[in-house]
């Protein structure tokens, strides 16, 4: 059983520095980090295969609640912006938790033509990683008022 948990480990760990460069969310990532500690967790505590299965999936689970709730601080500063930022104006915030920086400067807004919602269109400056990325976004409100993104 030792040796059980010690590939699971080993795999856990290949797979969290594998992805670190990749294009996962924080949801995923944190999911990753959950399975690897439950699935140590659930060994320690069960001492067998099927505890450290059960710990794995707890793990993964509680990781990527986790790991979500980070992602939110962003997207509720984003809506934010939408619902009261001033057109043509700059607002800009730091991520408290991973250091991204953010500058969004909204457009006014406007009704959409074939969907009659209203939308607002806005230059997204982000920072991640050392890395500046441009990007413009349109969003529009929803049926309860909710700020959606546009795909």
């Amino acid at each position: 059983m030792k040796k059980f948990a010690a590939i699971v480990l080993v795999l856990a760990s290949f797979l969290i520095t594998s992805c670190a460069n990749s294009n996962l969310n924080k949801a995923q990532t944190g999911a990753l980090g959950g399975a690897a500690g439950g699935a140590l967790i659930g060994q320690i505590i069960g001492h067998n295969t099927e505890a450290t299965l059960i710990g794995m999936a707890v793990g993964t689970m509680l990781g990527y609640i986790v790991g979500n709730e980070m992602d939110k601080y962003d997207r509720e500063q984003l809506n934010h912006v939408y619902e009261r930022g001033v057109s043509n104006s700059t607002s800009a915030w730091v991520n408290p938790d991973n250091g991204n920086q953010y500058q969004v400067t909204p457009q006014p807004a406007y009704q959409g033509s074939s969907t009659n919602q209203v939308c607002r269109k806005a230059e997204i400056i982000a920072v991640i990683d050392g890395k500046q990325e441009k990007t413009y976004a349109t969003a529009c409100r929803d049926d309860n008022g909710h700020w959606q993104i546009q795909q």
